[in-house]
């Protein structure tokens, strides 16, 4: 064990470890050597707090002021802090603001609300609209309505159960007969199903299991922060990541108050950037957790054209039809309207009510007699072309809520008089003052960005998939490729902006892992190849029923590789009920579920699949380009690096939770992405003023035939970064010929094979000699003896 030392303020780099029951703190502790020999500053933890029993993800926290048990408890984490400083290492914890578990016998704070009503102390901790359902919390557990289920529930002392769930009573109410005990009550208990639309709490997206906490209360942030404040201030804990803030009233407000409170300690925020998108300029955070940073080095592996010509083939195979998934922004649009109006349904009558009584009790005339239908049109009208997650503040809403989205919203109308509720609406967003205009404001936020994440993550991402590499988090499918000028570009703003946000390629959240989607990328490169192969293997009757899935099905496995056909079932099952075209989450269609199971046992799981991976060998040296590239790129590019648990080498993954499994430490079978990984953390780790926030970031242009295929940027003048891009294309025009990449002055290390060294203008051929990237850094000072190649 080495000497402890302090970790730094910021980290260099860090390493997401996602805690369970089966992977406690001890579990974590024991990894520490080996991540600290890997060249990481800082251990990024999944949420430490209390949770629902078995949790294997810890989102859904109950308690606050606990580090959670089944992890090994405050004295493991202390434990683990202790021995990752003893290594040099830090700790970065998931916190999660917005909500807690609906778990009223795990929740203590959410049991004393439904046993004393408003009244509990605890009321001002949830967004609970007392005013509906006549000022009771529904409950959506049953299995069915109450009268069909009544005889499941039962009276245990001053306890309602219903098989697995128990309720406090309302005192005084316990020797009632039941109907009239459960009318006596300040929550009711109600068919799962009611929850789309009688739901009185605000809760995660959509899921009711989640509900919201007002973190924009002082006190409600105060109780909530404690214990990680404690640990922060204690240096148990050095910096946070800070879950879903788009879920709060006041994100702003929010991170304010948490800058304060940490004292400034780096933090990063899972904000999910559109295209084009700023994070807020006045936010006191580090930046983002990258989403912003995947899209772009996704961008960088994919082919524009090629892309284009995927989806003309997939529109032939698959989806003739726009709203079967042919065009991106349609599928969007469609996906944004069944989500705002069904699975959203509660939280925009909630809207709705809100804006209903803005308009009633404002002082402007102009704001009255609106129709609560025609506001409710309006809102959902608006809410559905808004391109980011949310705005913040009035001003942000000009931009993103647009006159040319209200004069589409207009033209929704039948009546035309009726759309002026439109201009309602936008008005209040813009600058509407009196009672309730603040609150109509954050609702409208809210809603919006639990609207953008289930209509494009969790739909749309499912419904269009001509290329699956591109439906990833933060990701823009309708324009997956990237150019080198334009990550460039990015790269320079970050490093000017941002310089210590986060980046990530793969994250617990992701649909693919990194070197799943790199695999995939490649067939931008090659997309009649692929549709031959596909027209082929469906020719020997393993097609299916519905050909978007099969489209969808054979991709999964090209970029899977051999895998458990389990995996793949799991995976493709989610993937139809996320769509929601045939079956879903809630409505499941056994018989079209069966039939996607049995295409995948006798199609791409089956004998024919055998062609898939053979297809899959023979690009095999262009998915290695890519999968080193993506991992080289990330780590040497402006930011803070995250990487996922198991990734530093070869990890290949589908879509949670085949993306949560426990990994091992250290890996079994070390492969060439592992060495590639661990120079350049090393490398951030010995040089954290090449990298950090006074750092230079300086693109490099080769001069040649194949120059666009080579992409290449300089850190500080001190290291210079060179990866191959479209390599299948680069192979196909003849190869790198005389293309030549000029170094900046002086003599040039290979880190990944220190014993070669380059200067001047480098034979690109050479520098790739042996692997499709390369990672150098500068020998002795500008100006000495230089030799070499």
């Amino acid at each position: 064990m080495t000497a402890e030392r302090t970790a730094p303020a910021a980290p260099t780099s860090t390493y997401r470890l996602q805690l369970q029951p089966d992977f406690p703190f001890s579990a974590a502790e024991a990894a520490v050597p080996y991540l600290a020999s890997l060249g990481v500053s800082h251990l990024h933890l999944s949420p430490v707090l209390e949770a629902v029993p078995g949790s294997t993800h810890g989102y859904d926290v109950v308690d606050h002021a606990r580090v959670r048990g089944e992890l090994g408890g405050e004295d493991g984490l202390r434990a683990l802090s202790r021995t990752a400083r003893a290594h040099g290492l830090g700790l970065v914890v998931d916190i999660v603001p917005n909500h807690m578990a609906m778990s009223p016998r795990h929740n203590r704070a959410l049991w004393e609300v439904l046993r004393e009503g408003p009244k509990s102390p605890y009321a001002r901790w949830f967004d609970i609209d007392w005013e509906a359902q006549d000022g009771r919390l529904l409950v959506p557990v049953l299995g069915g309505p109450v009268g069909e289920v009544l005889g499941e529930l039962t009276v245990d002392g001053e306890v309602l159960r219903y098989h697995e769930h128990a309720f406090p009573l309302r005192e005084g109410t316990a020797d009632l007969p039941l109907p009239e005990l459960l009318d006596a009550q300040w929550y009711r208990p109600v068919w799962w199903r009611l929850a789309r639309t009688e739901l009185n709490y605000r809760r995660f997206f959509s899921i009711s299991e989640l509900i919201g906490v007002r973190v924009e209360d002082p006190e409600v942030f105060d109780a909530t922060h404690a214990k990680i404040l404690q640990l922060l201030h204690e240096g148990v804990l050095d910096g946070l990541r800070v879950d879903h803030p788009d879920g709060l009233a006041d994100p702003t407000g929010y991170l304010a108050r948490l800058h304060e409170a940490t004292g400034g300690r780096w933090t990063v925020v899972e904000k999910i950037l559109a295209d084009g998108e700023q994070l807020p300029a006045g936010w006191p955070v580090a930046g983002t957790t990258g989403y912003d940073a995947l899209r772009h080095v996704d961008g960088l592996f994919t082919d524009p054209a090629g892309a284009g010509e995927l989806l003309g083939l997939y529109r032939r195979f698959a989806a003739p039809q726009t709203d079967r998934g042919g065009d991106w922004e349609a599928t969007v649009r469609r996906a944004a309207y069944k989500v705002v109006g069904h699975e959203l349904a509660t939280e925009t009558d909630r809207l709705t009510r809100v804006a209903t009584r803005v308009c009633a009790t404002s002082p402007d005339p102009a704001l009255r007699d609106r129709a609560p239908w025609a506001l409710r049109s309006a809102l959902q009208e608006l809410l559905v072309r808004l391109r980011v997650y949310r705005p913040y503040g009035t001003a942000d809403a000009a931009a993103v809520v647009t006159e040319e989205a209200a004069e589409e919203a207009r033209r929704a109308f039948v009546v035309p008089e009726e759309g002026g509720a439109v201009d309602v609406v936008r008005g209040l967003l813009l600058a509407g003052d009196g009672p309730g205009a603040d609150e109509f404001r954050a609702r409208f936020a809210q809603t919006a960005s639990a609207l953008r994440a289930k209509s494009v993550e969790d739909t749309a991402f499912y419904r269009y998939v001509p290329l699956l590499s591109a439906n990833e988090v933060g990701g823009d499918p309708g324009r997956p490729g990237v150019s080198p000028d334009g990550f460039h570009a990015y790269c320079a703003r970050v490093q000017r902006d941002w310089p210590l946000t986060g980046t990530v390629v793969t994250t617990h959240d992701t649909k693919r892992s990194a070197d799943v989607r790199a695999a995939l990328a490649v067939l931008t490169e090659c997309p009649q190849r692929w549709a031959d192969l596909l027209a082929e293997v469906t020719r020997d009757g393993a097609g299916a029923a519905d050909p978007q899935v099969a489209w969808a099905a054979w991709q999964t496995v090209f970029g899977l590789g051999p895998a458990d056909p389990e995996r793949v079932r799991g995976a493709l099952v989610k993937h139809v009920r996320e769509a929601g075209l045939y079956t879903s989450w809630t409505e499941q269609e056994p018989s079209y579920e069966e039939a996607v199971a049995e295409f995948l046992a006798t199609g791409p799981c089956g004998a024919p699949g055998e062609r898939v991976a053979a297809f899959r060998t023979s690009l095999a040296a262009h998915v290695r380009a890519n999968v080193l590239g993506t991992a080289l790129v990330q780590l040497t590019m402006p930011g803070v690096p995250d990487v996922y648990q198991g990734t530093e080498g070869e990890y290949r993954a589908l879509v949670d939770p085949d993306n949560r499994r426990p990994v091992a430490f250290p890996p079994a079978d070390p492969d060439e992405k592992d060495a590639v990984t661990a120079a350049a953390l090393r490398l951030r780790a010995r040089r954290p003023d090449v990298f950090g926030d006074s750092a230079t970031y300086t693109p490099l242009t080769a001069e040649g035939p194949a120059a666009a295929h080579c992409l290449a940027f300089a850190r500080s003048g001190e290291v210079v970064t060179a990866v191959t891009r479209l390599s299948l294309r680069l192979a196909a025009a003849g190869g790198w010929r005389d293309t030549v990449l000029p170094l900046p002055p002086g003599r040039w290390a290979d880190v990944l094979a220190p014993r070669r060294e380059f200067t001047g203008h480098a034979r690109v051929a050479e520098l790739f000699e042996g692997q499709p990237v390369v990672l150098l850094e500068r020998v002795g000072r500008v100006g000495a003896d230089t030799g070499g190649h």
